[in-house]
């Protein structure tokens, strides 16, 4: 017979392992969607940057299936409209100089 302690240990073991089963589904899809809207050359783009800064991308690739389901972006997503929708979404490049005295 089981105790309460193993009983909690294999329904929480469980549960982490059907939540691990929701998330890689969850990111099969979202990886299965991005190859249909964006283009080879934009995929590659997408790509480079997730090497520099994988918070971004995965802020961008959200926002670009969000542009997709909600219809405001029709067909493949070029390098071209990439760049352009990176521009608007991408922080801002900040100068740093430096002085010697």
């Amino acid at each position: 017979m089981e105790t309460d302690e193993q009983v909690k240990k294999r329904v929480l073991h469980q549960l982490q392992g059907e939540h691990g089963q929701e998330e890689d589904l969850i990111k099969a899809q979202k990886k299965r969607l991005l190859r249909q809207i964006l283009e080879p050359k934009a995929k590659e783009r997408l790509a480079r940057i997730k090497i520099a800064r994988p918070q971004i991308v995965e802020l961008i690739e959200n926002q670009l299936i969000a542009l997709v389901q909600g219809k405001q972006i029709g067909g493949q997503i070029s390098d071209a409209d990439l760049k352009i929708i990176l521009s608007k979404l991408m922080p801002e490049k900040r100068d740093i100089t430096i002085r010697r005295k």
